[in-house]
């Protein structure tokens, strides 16, 4: 199983997040932060001039529910997806929550995660669908 899922678009880290975040609430998810982590390691004296966010994303409603079932899968809220640049392109990820939920050792919870990691792929892709 892979661990993550990533895609590439020659789109601008602004532009890419913007439309991220729209596409995201189309999916029921709410961007919490939109972490500058370029900036947060520059404003603490390091030479990182790469540009890369981590937005932290979350569906209350799908929050509540595997809470519920299991409050160890707390420790792998809110879901992450990252926005940086590499070698020219944007590049667009996350851990996939199917791979970490199986770290809860929870199977009842498989169809939670294949359903969030469903609707964050397609939030990912439309967000950069504008690359034609």
């Amino acid at each position: 199983m892979e661990f993550d899922f990533t895609v590439e678009t020659s789109r601008d880290i602004d532009e890419v997040v913007s439309s991220l975040e729209e596409a995201l609430q189309q999916d029921g998810f709410g961007v919490l932060w939109d972490f500058d982590l370029t900036g947060k390691l520059q404003e603490k004296g390091m030479d990182f001039n790469t540009p890369f966010r981590i937005l932290e994303v979350c569906n209350p409603k799908e929050a509540d529910r595997i809470l519920k079932e299991n409050k160890m899968v707390g420790y792998f809220l809110p879901c992450k997806i990252v926005v940086y640049e590499d070698s020219g392109q944007t590049k667009v990820g996350m851990p996939k929550p199917t791979a970490l939920i199986n770290l809860a050792d929870d199977q009842s919870l498989n169809e939670i995660a294949m359903d969030v990691e469903k609707r964050l792929i397609h939030s990912i892709e439309r967000a950069i669908s504008l690359d034609t």
